[in-house]
């Protein structure tokens, strides 16, 4: 494994553990400024907010920066980012330093998983990026529990802390380790926004925007419906987080291999799965192991859909993948966004803590309608073949065997 990659999965262990350590400690911040668990909720979807407006914009400002230099700009704003969410006096200002944490998280990735792919040979490419995900999941599985439990027993301060300490670690690991990576020679605003109008980009957009929703509609609330649906202990929650992360790992391991084996079959699999053990979360929550076991497996099912999701827009905008990667982020931070809203909006209408579930199933279904729609679109009616999508990438039909790749 190139060093780099490394560089790259320790910025994500950083950028998913101020991502998601939030729903841990919605509890925590509520009591201490004051405000209900669902109102607090709204920094989840502040920081989302931010990756959304972050991604095309800054792409678009840094497409003629060499790559190595971006990502390393990019985790600069992150470390502002989280240092001022540390020192913020209030709900509104902490609002805000979500949001200006979230700005780069898109971008970032965007960048990354360019200078990823082209770390390794041909046929790897997908298990590269998979790799530099990794450094999401393992944040779940340590770098969230343990901030977490940070926040509980130092107040939640403390955890922005340290995740701007992670900060400045990463940094110095892209400084080192990252090639120079230089921008290509046709690259320009136009094109990418070209590549971003492909029909299959968009609906792969959507797919992510709607399918990813689901899993956020309940993991916005875990930490609650931990302790007052599953009958444990706040101090059970760092451990409810860590096995959903385990879970999250699992699904990430898979995932590479399986997308670069068959894109869309994997991507089909996985929105079906999640979207059965969803409804199955609403049943299995009152017995103890059962509802242990089905966060394993409801993070593994819900990270498979990354990978693919990801492999996805960069192979429809070849020759400009860019902004449609990092837009890929925006749309799953819009569902981050969108799922803790509806899943929010649910428990505060009375409808109890396992209604996010229910909504997450059904917003996992409309995903997977838009994925196998895109599928259907993307083969020749006469033929049954792949379609090679050139219009806006500037393909050929030397493209015909990466484009078999997706199916």
């Amino acid at each position: 494994m190139p060093l780099a990659l490394l560089a790259l999965a320790v910025s994500a262990f950083g950028i998913g553990t101020t991502e998601f350590v939030m729903m841990g400690l919605l509890p925590n911040v509520a009591d201490d400024l004051g405000t209900s668990v669902p109102t607090a909720g709204y920094l989840v979807s502040a920081y989302a907010i931010g990756v959304v407006i972050g991604a095309p914009l800054l792409t678009a400002v840094g497409s003629r920066i060499p790559r190595k230099r971006m990502l390393v700009l990019l985790m600069g704003l992150f470390i502002v980012g989280n240092l001022a969410s540390a020192l913020a006096p209030g709900f509104g200002w902490l609002m805000a330093g979500r949001v200006l944490a979230g700005l780069p998280h898109g971008a970032f990735f965007g960048v990354g998983a360019v200078v990823a792919a082209r770390l390794v040979s041909e046929g790897r490419q997908a298990r590269a990026v998979a790799t530099m995900f990794l450094g999401l999941t393992v944040a779940n599985i340590v770098g969230v529990p343990a901030a977490t439990l940070l926040g509980q027993n130092l107040g939640w301060r403390a955890t922005f802390l340290v995740v701007t300490l992670i900060g400045v670690v990463a940094l110095a690991a892209l400084a080192r380790l990252v090639p120079y990576v230089p921008v290509d020679a046709h690259q320009s605003v136009g094109r990418e926004l070209r590549a971003l109008g492909n029909r299959q980009v968009l609906l792969g957009l959507a797919t992510a925007v709607f399918g990813f929703a689901g899993v956020f509609a309940v993991y916005s609330y875990l930490a609650s419906i931990t302790t007052e649906v599953m009958g444990f202990g706040e101090s059970s929650v760092t451990l409810v987080l860590a096995l959903f992360g385990i879970g999250m790992t699992l699904g990430a391991l898979a995932a590479g291999p399986l997308t670069d084996r068959a894109l869309r079959p994997t991507l089909y699999t996985s929105l079906g799965a999640l979207a059965v053990v969803l409804v199955a979360f609403r049943f299995t929550v009152h017995v103890q192991w059962a509802a242990l076991a089905t966060v394993v497996v409801l993070g593994a099912v819900g990270f498979m859909t990354t990978t693919p999701l990801q492999m996805l827009v960069m192979r429809k905008a070849k020759d400009a993948p860019t902004l449609a990667s990092a837009s890929n982020h925006s749309a799953f931070n819009l569902a981050n966004a969108g799922g803790a809203w509806v899943g929010g909006v649910a428990i505060a209408s009375g409808w109890g803590w396992m209604s996010p579930a229910l909504v997450g199933s059904v917003l996992a279904v409309v995903g997977l309608a838009i994925a196998v729609t895109a599928g259907l679109l993307d083969r020749d009616r006469t033929t049954g073949q792949s379609r090679i999508v050139a219009s806006a990438t500037g393909g050929t039909a030397a493209e015909a065997t990466e484009t078999e790749r997706v199916h």
